[in-house]
């Protein structure tokens, strides 16, 4: 049912994704690949273990084979420092065709129809990310900040666009943007510049699928609202009263003048209650600008019943509109937000893929090459989580994360596979979960 997201085919169709890597090497001395760089570094973050190359090395010396041949169709093994070398001229761009691969097998496998929410949309999520920081090393890609010391700090930092869906762990990594210098230097202009560039390269191939873009308050502004609306998607921004001072000044006065939508809903939590009261209003000017455009707005607020303690509030700019009918709905849609954070970028820092540690730093596009290997490694275990019901089982018996990428470096080390069913095979009659 789902052959074509095999592990073993989206290895084979990143191969290939890798083939295509630019080789600017003018002497004799090639005799690495830098495909087989390319998928040499995707195997350490696949795999989690940065030591297992050099496994891979003592076990072809000692066997005559190793899994990285056999399970990431690597022809030769090149030095950690070759691979930096090989991939440093590299653009991550490369590595496009390989997330709109995956992205178009899901919906064709019918996997994303499950990820669809209010108005039978696709939620993706927009965030940025530091992903690399040293106040010594730097290249002329690098984003800088001057210190309270004086010190000036250099980093790399990404927007990494992910589907999600409210009540759902997964998410689904779609192609970063590099955030660069000549972005600026403050947070929202540099966030907003590089989500322009995403929604201008990518926005075609997506809004037409059906897509609410989800972001905080650094995206909730004109420029970024207008790029949206001309490509076509839907958009559900949080909006807060600090940064939108004229928006607000209109809620008061409806709210003042008691004409705001509002629902209230009580929720048993078991132990006490929650008031959910939502409040609602439709055509405000985004911002005070002549031709600002007209956004709905919507706001939550969470009250414990029994204390009176505000638990929550939040609210929200939308292209859709809002009424009792749909508020909780999309309400909810805005909360998912967070997921973007928390099941991606925090996943990706503190559950084993040590996003923000320097893997490689280079001169050109080294370290924004390795995120996106990183971010495809991630991906990829996402797949093979809806996927094949072997690893699904391994994953959930075994619980932490670490865990399972523990068990599998030292399989991979002490042993050899033909295949990445055999492994799983393996560690499943292992584990004895086939008794039942």
């Amino acid at each position: 049912m789902y052959d074509k997201l095999k592990l073993t085919k989206l290895i084979e169709v990143l191969r290939q994704v890798c083939g295509q890597f630019p080789d600017v090497r003018t002497g004799q001395n090639s005799i690495y690949e830098v495909q087989d760089a390319g998928m040499s570094a995707f195997s350490v973050f696949f795999t989690q273990s940065p030591s297992f190359l050099a496994h891979q090395r003592d076990m072809q010396l000692r066997k005559g084979r190793s899994n990285a041949k056999g399970l990431f169709e690597l022809h030769q093994l090149p030095s950690d420092n070759q691979i930096r070398n090989l991939l440093d001229p590299v653009d991550p761009i490369y590595l496009h065709p390989f997330y709109r691969h995956t992205f178009i097998e899901l919906e064709q496998a019918g996997l994303l129809e499950g990820y669809r929410s209010f108005a039978n949309q696709l939620l993706i999520a927009i965030d940025g990310t530091e992903y690399f920081s040293s106040r010594k090393i730097h290249c002329p890609q690098c984003s800088h900040r001057v210190l309270s010391n004086g010190e000036t700090r250099y980093f790399h930092s990404a927007l990494t666009p992910v589907v999600v869906q409210p009540g759902n762990e997964a998410v689904v990594v779609l192609e970063p943007e590099c955030i660069v210098a000549q972005d600026g230097q403050e947070k929202q202009d540099c966030e907003i510049q590089a989500a322009k560039r995403w929604v201008t390269q990518h926005g075609a191939f997506y809004a037409r699928r059906g897509v609410t873009i989800l972001g905080d308050d650094l995206f909730s502004r004109q420029p970024f609202v207008e790029v949206l609306q001309d490509t076509h998607f839907h958009f559900l921004l949080v909006c807060k009263p600090d940064s939108h001072p004229e928006l607000y000044q209109t809620v008061e006065f409806l709210a003042a003048n008691q004409v705001l939508g509002t629902k209230v809903v009580r929720h048993w939590m078991g132990k006490y209650a929650e008031i959910h009261t939502h409040r609602y209003t439709a055509q405000l000017p985004l911002c005070a600008a002549t031709e600002a455009p007209k956004v709905n707005w919507c706001e939550l607020t969470i009250t414990r019943e029994d204390t009176g303690v505000v638990l929550y509030t939040n609210a929200w700019v939308t292209d859709f509109a809002v009424s009792d009918t749909t508020v909780e709905a999309i309400v909810r849609d805005g909360r998912a937000r967070w997921k973007v954070e928390n099941e991606n970028n925090n996943v990706l820092k503190t559950k084993g893929y040590h996003l923000e540690h320097n893997f490689g730093h280079g001169s050109q596009h080294l370290a924004a090459l390795l995120l996106s290997l990183n971010l495809l490694a991630f991906l990829l275990h996402t797949i093979l989580d809806r996927v094949d019901e072997q690893y699904r089982t391994i994953r959930h018996k075994l619980g932490a994360r670490r865990t399972f990428f523990q068990d599998l470096e030292a399989l991979l080390r002490y042993f050899t596979f033909d295949t990445w069913e055999a492994v799983w095979a393996f560690m499943f009659h292992g584990l004895e979960l086939d008794t039942g």
